[in-house]
């Protein structure tokens, strides 16, 4: 009889939901867990390994700053239009394929008076006590006493999807929720965990720490990697083998597998977020070569400057260090993610840009808005949004948000790729100072 690694979790963390432990023994996970790995449909190369994912994790912490200076000011409120946490789980919402849907849970229906943190001003307080008590402490003990704290307020329609925006406080801590990650991780173990109770979450993530420690080599101290293993078994994107192996059911097993690596439409999918990265790298490198055209120093994301670009590296005759100034700030950790800097003789910054291809634009705006507000000599420089000529609108409604109130300060414009792409070269040649490009591009308030 097998006695695999889950043996050691059942009861103890799971309640004795665990059914049939035994599923799958350690060489089967282990061969699963790899193959999910090298599939270019599974979330692991899709998303996991996705270099803007990371970028993303200040703005949106920053946006659940916003949300808690909003319900302690009084000013957050009864509506989720237009408010700043429609703002920032619109953000985690399009962090591609594990998050989709991931506003669903906080939109207000109003037939069911759910989810109730927008006319019960009681729970809207407990709602900011839970996302400021995550964003303060460090410690696995205060993710939980604040998870329990929230449970205990019974706040009706609030439950475990709110894990998804404690993920992106603490990944090491906190595992991503939704209806696939707990249909993979039921299919996986044999548990009976159910949808929309913190206390079957809990024992789901107790349990999935148990698992990502035991293949911790092929997954990831951040448990988005887990996370996204149990998404793809949910979803379907990564069948299991069958739990008592026959000939006919192993080959029933491997149809199902080479299905999935036929999948024409999701390879066409991951090809194009490939092209889009592509496209995001040669408007960086645009930017960077008109930046030192025009006698600038230029800094560029220090998450991107080992991309390749022109035959070299993105980075290739660009800053290795930001201007101490810029070192010195507290906002530094955004700064250095921003896409593209111009840097002048005095060390300030001339001008910054957020490239926005296809990710949100909400997150280059809080990274610009952090550099802006960490000046020493106030709202310095210039601040563009290069984006296709077709996300314009996009831009407009993004800074419209209650929550970017000081872009109105940062005289925040935005800058089509087709003029860019148009005229670099002639201002390159021809051009002086920033004057060329403001004049390309457009004013977003």
């Amino acid at each position: 009889m097998r006695r695999s690694w889950l043996h050691r979790i059942n009861g103890e963390t799971l309640g004795g939901r665990m059914g049939n432990v035994g599923r799958f023994d350690h060489g089967e996970i282990e061969a699963l867990i790899a193959r999910w790995r090298e599939l270019p449909t599974c979330t692991y190369r899709s998303w996991f390994l996705w270099e803007e994912r990371i970028k993303n994790f200040r703005s949106i912490r920053r946006g659940l700053q916003a949300v808690v200076e909003d319900i302690d000011a009084g000013t957050f409120g009864n509506a989720y239009r237009g408010s700043t946490l429609e703002t920032v789980v619109a953000a985690v919402a399009e962090q591609r394929q594990i998050f989709k849907g991931a506003d669903h849970a906080f939109l207000w229906k109003p037939k069911l008076r759910i989810p109730d943190i927008y006319e019960n001003p009681g729970h809207q307080r407990s709602f900011g006590r839970f996302l400021q008590a995550c964003d303060c402490c460090d410690t696995e003990a205060g993710v939980l006493n604040a998870i329990h704290a929230l449970d205990a307020a019974k706040i009706k329609g609030l439950g475990p999807a709110a894990a998804n925006l404690l993920y992106f406080i603490h990944p090491t801590l906190v595992l991503p929720f939704n209806t696939a990650i707990v249909k993979g991780y039921n299919a996986l173990t044999g548990a009976k965990v159910k949808l929309g109770r913190w206390d079957e979450y809990l024992a789901m993530r107790q349990g999935a720490l148990a698992i990502n420690a035991e293949y911790r080599t092929l997954l990831s101290n951040d448990l988005g990697a887990m996370a996204g293993f149990l998404f793809d078994i949910g979803a379907g994107h990564l069948p299991l083998p069958p739990a008592v192996a026959t000939e006919e059911s192993l080959a029933a097993w491997e149809a199902d597998l080479a299905k999935v690596r036929a999948d024409a439409a999701a390879l066409r999918l991951q090809s194009t977020q490939i092209e889009e990265d592509q496209s995001h790298t040669e408007v960086q490198g645009w930017l960077r070569d008109l930046g030192r055209a025009l006698g600038f120093n230029v800094w560029v994301a220090s998450n991107d400057r080992a991309r390749l670009y022109s035959g070299g590296r993105l980075a290739d005759g660009c800053l290795d260090v930001l201007p101490v100034a810029l070192e010195s700030s507290l906002a530094v950790d955004a700064i250095r993610l921003i896409d593209v800097l111009w840097i002048d003789e005095s060390s300030r910054v001339a001008a910054a840009f957020e490239v926005e291809h296809s990710t949100s634009i909400y997150s280059g705006i809080v990274r610009m808005l952090d550099l802006a507000l960490g000046a020493d000599d106030g709202m310095a420089g210039r601040y563009f949004l290069v984006a296709p000529d077709r996300r314009e609108e996009d831009a407009r409604a993004q800074v419209a948000r209650p929550a970017f109130r000081r872009v109105a300060d940062m005289d925040l414009r935005f800058l089509p790729y087709s003029e860019l792409k148009t005229h670099r070269e002639s201002i390159a040649r021809f051009g002086q100072g920033l004057r060329p490009i403001d004049a390309l591009a457009r004013p977003l308030r």
